[in-house]
């Protein structure tokens, strides 16, 4: 038999549900009057912004070009390369060039600026987009070699390709830091913290980073937007490239300065290394040790390593047989 207490425990939960439900509408007044005050961030506008569920599109439809037959899920085979690369890259083109549209637009009507041709400037930079797809395939073609040359446990290209972090981050690099030079507004760094979400790995558009770049397991690596990494770079996880703390009142007139480390041809950093400053230079074929300090620059051909700390044991020793 069912027991009448629980049905009244039932009736009691539902009217405390619709008293509540009255109360809503309250909420919902206070949020509405609070847009468009400096209470709130808001963007209520027919004007669309960006997606982030278009740009996870953009990396994925960029990545099957850049490595055709990797993350297509279909077999792909001489015969139809062609064709399916045209698909490819025509669906990609028209994704870009309507992300950068409504990002050109927002900025317009944010700044209350004046027409900017929103959609021509969308065509054109998604064309130039597409159009820079084989030089980032060719630079992308120098990290893999660089990973698997500099990694004695990788098993082969296709494992670096599928599966190191390192390269997914560097691969979202080089495409947003080309809609960057392209004055994309907003989509790179999008794209970028997209990146930074999936790998742990938080590349800044606007670094400048040459030919054979490897990061190695990557987890909190950190290459701040004034960077500048040469040729034959690697890295380790933890290591930050990024820029002294200053006063809020200074950060105005330092956006745009050179405020993160250049870091020149076949340096190695190892994991946990922490250089800060725009006038810090790593030179030439240096290694910095894991853990190291550094806002001073460092001339080719230097090793910095920390002095070796004293270990101390705390502990009972055993004594006596057993």
């Amino acid at each position: 038999m069912p027991d009448p207490a629980n049905g009244e425990k039932c009736k009691q939960e539902e009217n405390l549900s619709r008293e509540l439900h009255k109360e809503l509408p309250e909420v919902v007044r206070e949020m509405v009057a609070s847009c468009g005050t400096d209470q709130c961030f808001d963007h209520v506008s027919p004007v669309p912004l960006p997606s982030q569920e278009a740009v996870a599109d953009i990396v994925a439809m960029a990545r099957r070009v850049l490595f055709p037959g990797y993350f297509d899920g279909h077999k792909i085979e001489q015969v139809n390369l062609e064709y399916h690369m045209g698909m490819e890259l025509i669906e990609l083109y028209e994704l870009v060039a309507d992300q950068i549209t409504w990002a050109v637009r927002h900025d317009c009507f944010r700044h209350d600026l004046s027409c900017t041709h929103c959609g021509e400037r969308g065509q054109r930079a998604a064309f130039e987009f597409v159009r820079g797809l084989p030089q980032i395939r060719r630079l992308l073609s120098l990290d893999v070699r660089a990973a698997h040359e500099g990694d004695p446990a990788s098993g082969g290209v296709d494992e670096i390709i599928f599966s190191y972090p390192g390269l997914l981050a560097v691969t979202v690099y080089r495409l947003a830091h080309l809609l960057r030079h392209l004055d994309v507004p907003l989509l790179p760094r999008m794209m970028s913290e997209y990146a930074h979400a999936k790998t742990g790995i938080d590349i800044h558009p606007g670094a400048e980073i040459g030919k054979s770049f490897f990061i190695d397991h990557g987890t909190g690596v950190v290459i701040g937007e004034t960077a500048l990494i040469g040729d034959n770079v690697r890295l380790y996880q933890g290591v930050t490239l990024g820029a002294l703390s200053v006063p809020k009142e200074q950060v105005e007139n330092l956006r745009g300065a050179k405020r993160h480390p250049t870091i020149e041809d076949q340096a190695i950093i190892y994991s946990g290394a922490t250089i800060l400053g725009g006038e810090t230079v790593v030179g030439a074929r240096s290694v910095i040790g894991g853990n190291v300090w550094l806002t001073e620059s460092v001339p080719p051909d230097t090793k910095v390593f920390l002095k070796k700390p004293e270990l101390v044991y705390l502990g009972s020793r055993r004594s006596g047989k057993e």
